[in-house]
């Protein structure tokens, strides 16, 4: 199996972003991503995909994406076209909370690459003719802009890689999908619904509530997905939010635990310094 590095395509380190037409008339060895994850769009025709050595069959529509952890590659391929986009995932963390609250970003780029890794599921969305007819008009501006380099381009496709990735997670949770994307939106719900409101009291009711699913089933999908309990996972966006205040503000311990969630400082200076190893103070020393 061959590594792939992002710098084999562009040699830009400010915007570390690649997209071009993939056109398949043989087969595409199995290979692994070091440093980037890929958004694929099958514009045509179809082929086996291979993915941790699980094999699955795609089709024009499809849509997934790999990231950095997962070997994949094509064969038997039948007029076999697609669009890869190749990005450093920093760019969509850099787009900060905003996005993180889309259900339908959470299960398309964050919990299906990662589940597809751990368990080798082959999950996917499979775009409707009309909806596909819009999205390679909409690839073609991409291409065009990334091929022709005017001044600014980068502003532009960076622009519209948000605009596409919206798009996509919006039809996403509009398919409502069976099966493993069902659990997959289920726990985007969650997830989105905590990136929301994590600042707020919230309960395991809560937010079992707002993914309309019971709390046995929300502490199950996240232990299955995440290996760890929702209270967990909300602790740490608790406590990642405190590091960003001990860093940007000179608020008091207390005022920053009391302002990420946590009614007792003691407690929260308890749980930080188990986290990161260090005190709140430290890391604001540190930093």
């Amino acid at each position: 199996m061959r590594d792939i590095h992002l710098n084999w395509f562009t040699a830009n380190e400010e915007f570390q972003f690649f997209i071009q037409y993939g056109g398949h008339d043989e087969d595409m060895y199995v290979h692994k991503h070091v440093d980037f994850s890929e958004l694929v769009i099958v514009l045509h025709g179809n082929a086996t995909h291979i993915v941790n050595e699980e094999e699955s069959f795609i089709k024009k529509g499809d849509v997934f994406v790999i990231n950095d952890t997962t070997s994949h590659g094509y064969k038997d391929p039948h007029e076999f076209r697609i669009c890869n986009i190749m990005f450093n995932p920093e760019l969509l963390s850099e787009e900060g909370p905003e996005l993180k609250k889309l259900n339908g970003y959470q299960a398309l780029f964050v919990l299906e690459p990662h589940y597809r890794n751990i368990n080798h599921a082959l999950g996917k969305m499979s775009l409707p003719i009309s909806r596909l007819d819009y999205v390679s008009s909409f690839v073609d501006y991409m291409i065009e802009e990334y091929e022709n380099k005017l001044q600014g381009y980068e502003m532009v496709l960076r622009s519209r890689f948000m605009e596409l990735v919206v798009l996509l997670s919006r039809q996403y949770e509009m398919q409502k999908q069976q099966g493993i994307q069902s659990h997959l939106m289920h726990l985007a719900k969650a997830i989105s619904f905590m990136e929301d409101h994590y600042l707020e009291p919230l309960s395991r009711e809560d937010i079992a509530t707002q993914s309309n699913i019971s709390v046995r089933h929300l502490n199950r999908i996240f232990q299955s997905y995440y290996q760890t309990t929702p209270f967990a996972y909300l602790q740490q966006l608790r406590l990642e939010h405190a590091c960003r205040l001990l860093k940007t503000t000179n608020l008091p311990i207390s005022e920053i635990s009391y302002q990420s969630g946590f009614n007792d400082s003691n407690y929260f200076t308890r749980q930080f310094t188990k986290v990161f190893g260090i005190s709140p103070k430290r890391y604001r020393k540190n930093g």
